[in-house]
């Protein structure tokens, strides 16, 4: 029997990471993946859907260039082949990197599927092996919903929709939450006819309030998404279309393609948890404290399996805590300040809490707004849609929630990430100088507004 001193089982963001550093460590460590390195996030994730969302950006750009006093001569079209063709090129650069990083740092790679058979044993095929310390990182796939219709080919999971070739031209989808909302992008952006049901109150549910009401006036007004809230979905017809009842009234949408974009389930049940003694939930989740220590002495779990956060960003974090402990060290997680993106146009980005989840804990809070109309730099690039807002303990002044919508938010929660992760106040943020012209100016302007001392707004 094959012996590590580290086993991980699954590539993904947080797995290859922790392999990576668990050889680090000088741990003698294997990384089993059943399919391909980079798991869900770069292969049929995060970076396919981003590659395809910036095609779709240049296209709508192009289309819209006239108010910049750009004329174009003639009908700009694409090529749905050559745009997933990029896409996959992106992606397959990626992974050989991938590859190359656990390669390069010493840890083996095994191809296969791993199953447990005991607290530090596994096999993968007819072979078995032995680890001191095993890191599960199987993962998660799409969640489906058990409707009459769901099963037709013509009905896609996210997994489904960055395998397309071709454009539909017209989409349905089945969810309104960070999935449902960036494909309603993607598509909205060339062209598309598109639609969304949701079953909750508002498109983005369970974020500020303010990104959920201005998210669907751009989706609506001027993208020209159809969008059903308080829908719940009946059932698929053909699977063309899908009938809903919305107000208590039934009612369908007929489109070429319908997607379901509900979110994921943790992979756990191919592992045999119960084989090493391992505590799951009846979601499927497994347990794990802020060591991401199982119930099982040497087997640690990470990413969207553990039911915390599913981010890719998250997982790595948690494969480094795991790695770090499994070499003799003590590290826990954290999860107070975990960046949250959405890649709409413009960009939505968030960290810490809402205003109403604040208020829920009992937190006396200040709050400072500045809209993008006021900055200089996002009227420059025509992008007037937008907000900044920070959110403070009223008693402390540190600050203890951002939210972003504009050009750039994805690249600008970082500061307000640090500024959390190291309890800063709104007026060290304000007072920090940012460069001008830029968006990020939005975020000093809105901790200026925090005193009501914003020089920028009425």
């Amino acid at each position: 029997m094959t012996q590590y001193q580290a086993a991980v089982i699954g590539g993904g963001p947080g797995g290859y990471i922790a392999a990576i550093q668990c050889a680090q460590r000088g741990l003698k460590t294997v990384l089993v993946e059943k399919l391909d390195l980079g798991g869900t996030c770069l292969n049929r994730g995060c970076i396919p859907t981003k590659t395809l969302l910036h095609s779709s950006d240049v296209f709508a750009e192009i289309n819209h260039c006239k108010a910049l006093g750009i004329e174009v001569s003639g009908d700009v079209g694409f090529k749905y082949k050559k745009i997933a063709k990029r896409k996959d090129k992106v992606v397959k650069q990626l992974r050989s990197g991938v590859e190359a990083l656990v390669s390069g740092h010493g840890a083996c790679i095994i191809r296969g599927e791993a199953v447990l058979t005991g607290p530090h044993t596994f096999k993968v095929e007819n072979t078995e092996y032995e680890a001191e310390n095993i890191i599960l990182a199987a993962g998660s796939s799409p969640a489906f919903i058990p409707i009459p219709g769901a099963e037709h080919e013509a009905v896609l999971n996210s997994d489904g929709v960055l395998s397309l070739t071709e454009c539909p031209e017209s989409v349905t989808i089945i969810g309104g939450g960070v999935i449902g909302v960036e494909f309603a992008t993607l598509f909205a952006n060339l062209g598309k006819k598109v639609a969304i049901v949701e079953m909750m109150p508002s498109i983005l549910y369970g974020n500020d309030p303010d990104i959920c009401e201005l998210m669907t006036y751009i989706l609506t007004e001027e993208k020209g998404v159809e969008i059903h809230t308080n829908a719940k979905v009946c059932e698929i017809q053909k699977g063309h279309t899908v009938v809903y009842e919305e107000n208590g009234v039934s009612q369908s949408i007929e489109s070429e393609l319908v997607v379901m974009a509900i979110g994921r389930k943790p992979e756990t049940a191919a592992l045999c948890p119960e084989a090493a003694g391992i505590k799951v939930t009846d979601r499927g989740f497994i347990e794990v404290d802020d060591h991401m220590r199982t119930n099982v002495p040497g087997i640690y779990a990470i990413g969207d399996i553990t039911g915390k956060i599913q981010l890719a960003h998250v997982a790595t974090a948690q494969g480094m805590v795991a790695a770090d402990n499994a070499a003799g060290m003590d590290k826990t997680m954290k999860y107070d300040a975990v960046p949250s993106c959405i890649y709409t146009t413009p960009e939505i980005a968030c960290v810490g809490l809402t205003e109403e989840k604040a208020k829920a804990q009992g937190i006396e809070i200040k709050t400072g707004k500045f809209d993008v109309s006021g900055n200089g730099r996002s009227l420059a690039i025509n992008s007037s849609n937008g907000f900044a807002k920070i959110i403070c303990d009223a008693k402390t002044e540190k600050i203890i929630g951002c939210h972003i919508v504009s050009a750039n938010a994805t690249e600008m929660i970082g500061e307000a990430t640090l500024a959390i992760e190291n309890g800063l106040t709104s007026d060290q943020l304000a007072d920090t100088i940012h460069a001008h012209p830029t968006v990020s100016e939005i975020l000093m302007e809105a901790a200026h507004d925090v005193h009501g001392l914003c020089c920028h707004k009425l």
